[in-house]
């Protein structure tokens, strides 16, 4: 019997096995974000072999892209001219690439970080959001407590942010959307709060009750819903509490909470549980993809248990 999460009017059934690799391989790495084209083709950027593996809608493989490229993928954004823009934490780069993998612009130093939260950038960058109105925007990461905008051309136009719980400080900037008025939201993940700036900066509002945010989708539109994926706990102390997550909330525009997906019984590999929600796109159809780092986190999640040949870090949800 198929697994449905969600409630009235967000509803969604899990498709088990949907990725069709190609035999002899598998994702043994996780899945760190993914991307969907208009041709509703889905690209699964992960820490494998074959970095960039790109399916139809159907799960079909279509082809892969990015060896000896990729040192540690983390962000995937679309971009409406039809390429794709990768950020890789490992090589402290931003790189917009074609859809079949040409490099077409690289900001960063590739293998060269910046100092420690120095501001500048990049200490290990997380991700990266082309506004409408033709702004890019960088979060800035692990090693840096900073969003960066930058013309699309790769030229830096100002920084802001710095380490701490107030409004505009962050502890661990790990996502990046904006929206069709150019706000820029922030997946502030350690606070445990979404940000939301205006396209200068400017904070302007928190959303609060959220658990580690890591994933973060704008669903596109006038004042548009939010997909916000959640990791679990990650302390012994409250590794078995119920209602933590890892779960997928769904937010309106002002934050407000409309449907939540599983997270109610933790982590775990069985149909309609989540290991590690990383990176979320959505299809025309309105089938979520979500990207998993199921490796990275296993020995969070389960200390005592081996980790398994395959973790499953890829999965649909499709839209009822």
């Amino acid at each position: 019997m198929s697994v449905v999460l969600g409630t009235d009017g967000f509803r969604y059934q899990v498709a088990d096995d949907w990725a069709k690799l190609p035999e002899g391989w598998a994702f043994n790495a996780d899945v760190a974000a993914v991307g969907v084209d208009r041709n509703d083709n889905v690209y699964a950027f992960n820490r494998g072999a074959h970095p960039m593996c790109v399916f139809d809608r159907a799960g079909n493989f279509l082809r892969s892209w990015g060896e000896g490229v990729f040192l540690r993928p983390h962000g995937v954004h679309m971009a409406p001219d039809d390429t794709i823009w990768l950020t890789d934490d490992g090589d402290h780069t931003v790189r917009q690439c074609s859809l079949d993998g040409k490099v077409l612009l690289t900001i960063g130093i590739p293998g060269k970080s910046a100092p420690y939260m120095s501001g500048e950038p990049f200490h290990r960058c997380t991700h990266t959001a082309l506004s409408p109105q033709g702004d890019l925007y960088i979060s800035d990461g692990y090693g840096n407590s900073r969003v960066h905008k930058f013309t699309a051309d790769g030229r830096r136009l100002f920084s802001w942010g710095e380490p701490g719980t107030d409004a505009g400080q962050f502890n661990i900037v790990h996502n990046i959307v904006t929206d069709q008025d150019g706000w820029v939201y922030v997946a502030d993940r350690e606070n445990h709060r979404v940000q939301v700036f205006d396209g200068n900066g400017k904070y302007e509002a928190q959303w609060n009750n959220l658990h580690r945010p890591c994933a973060l989708h704008c669903c596109g539109g006038r004042q548009p819903n939010f997909i916000i994926g959640e990791l679990g706990p990650g302390m012994p102390v409250n590794l078995k509490a119920s209602n933590l997550g890892p779960r997928l909330t769904i937010v309106d525009s002002s934050g407000k909470r409309i449907a939540r997906l599983g997270g109610e019984d933790g982590a775990g590999l069985e149909t309609g549980k989540f290991l590690a929600p990383h990176g979320i796109a959505l299809d025309s159809k309105g089938d979520i993809y979500l990207g998993e780092v199921g490796v990275t986190n296993w020995k969070t999640s389960f200390p005592d248990t081996p980790m398994p040949a395959i973790v499953r870090c890829l999965q649909k949800l499709e839209k009822i």
